[in-house]
């Protein structure tokens, strides 16, 4: 058994690489019908809070109940890659673009975390793209929970909001202790923000609040601690309307 483990995040049946670095993980199981991946409701874990918290009732479990060297996150339509995407592969055939364990290994005897390359809002910094995106309150308390809590961490906050840019997705691959030392930090602050927050009028997409935030945390913490940083492309099994994207976009911001 590979030392890697690249969870690979899904709340529906889908196609799974087949490899033993990929752990595909059922996310917000708890209550939910068995698609015949692992659930992310063994253990210690937080399930439940899957319609707020995300990918990270995933990265919760693997905190407290997965035991390897190296541990990362993809999504069942995302993964890295380091292959020329300028020509799209058959379903059966776009797994052969996915990052291998020997590349892993590779990139992690050099590079601290792999990451994707950051996404440039170009005309809105992190602030206040999150102000125009969701509830701006929930992030202003959020830095009032660091200053209170982590006030070292205070410069990089400061920081990764006046940036334009922002790896997205929290998708990574690191060092297990990074990682555990990463989730420590990450859910005693989510957890606080929690009890001080009311989204019981949020809709269903902003009442994933807390994956949101967490993107931009992610961020600070990286700023805060890593120096060695590998970015990479993400290959996207299914296309992406940019079109889409970049109208709702403008019309948050305008």
């Amino acid at each position: 058994m590979s030392d890697i483990k690249i969870l690979v995040a899904t709340h529906k049946k889908y196609d799974m690489p087949i490899s033993d670095i990929y752990l595909p993980i059922h996310v917000g199981k708890e209550g939910k019908e068995d698609l015949g991946f692992i659930g992310d409701n063994t253990g210690d874990h937080i399930s439940y809070k899957n319609q707020n918290y995300c990918e990270l009732t995933a990265l919760y479990w693997a905190w407290k109940n997965l035991d390897c060297k190296y541990i990362g996150l993809s999504h069942y339509r995302r993964y890295f890659t380091s292959a020329n995407l300028l020509k799209r592969l058959s379903d059966k055939k776009k797994f052969e673009l996915i990052l291998k364990e020997n590349e892993v290994k590779a990139l992690l005897s050099e590079y601290d975390i792999i990451l994707p390359k950051k996404r440039n809002y170009f005309i809105e910094t992190v602030w206040s793209h999150y102000k125009n995106a969701h509830h701006i309150d929930d992030l202003e308390e959020t830095k009032k929970i660091l200053v209170e809590q982590y006030p070292e961490y205070i410069e990089s906050f400061n920081h990764v909001m006046k940036d334009k840019s922002l790896h997205l997705y929290n998708m990574f691959v690191m060092k297990k202790e990074s990682f555990d030392s990463y989730c420590r930090w990450l859910f005693d602050i989510l957890f606080e923000l929690e009890k001080r927050i009311d989204i019981t009028s949020y809709d269903d997409y902003q009442k994933r609040i807390f994956g949101f935030i967490s993107e931009r945390l992610f961020n600070v913490w990286i700023e805060k601690n890593i120096s060695k940083i590998k970015e990479m492309k993400i290959y996207s099994f299914e296309k992406i309307d940019w079109i889409s994207k970049v109208y709702y976009f403008l019309k948050r911001k305008f």
